[in-house]
């Protein structure tokens, strides 16, 4: 028998996966060569600190952890933060809605 993982679930690792690599993406080509606001050291914390989060989600959900759900909500919160900071910045529109998606999934997950 398979070990099917739940779909909620599911949908949460996906929206990680998403945010993880969009924020990796993101920080690490269109910030450092936009520069200015873009590559200021707060900015690019945050953008570090949704991708390691969300990579880290990931490894929780998967392991079906029992601390997945305080995992999850920190990763709703530094999702919102990043979400913030990316907000009014030329170009990252992407990395905006990825990491609201992400937030609203991992909020499901935490609940």
């Amino acid at each position: 028998m398979m070990h099917q993982i739940d779909p909620e679930m599911k949908a949460c690792m996906d929206a990680c996966h998403e945010c993880h690599v969009t924020c990796l993406h993101m920080a690490m080509n269109h910030c450092l060569e936009a520069g200015g606001r873009h590559a200021e050291p707060q900015h690019m914390k945050i953008m570090a600190d949704c991708a390691q989060i969300c990579a880290v989600a990931i490894d929780f959900m998967a392991r079906k952890s029992e601390h997945h759900r305080h995992i999850c909500r920190e990763c709703a919160e530094i999702c919102r933060a990043c979400a913030s900071s990316c907000e009014g910045l030329d170009g990252m529109e992407d990395c905006v809605a990825a990491c609201r998606k992400c937030a609203e999934a991992c909020d499901k997950m935490a609940a």
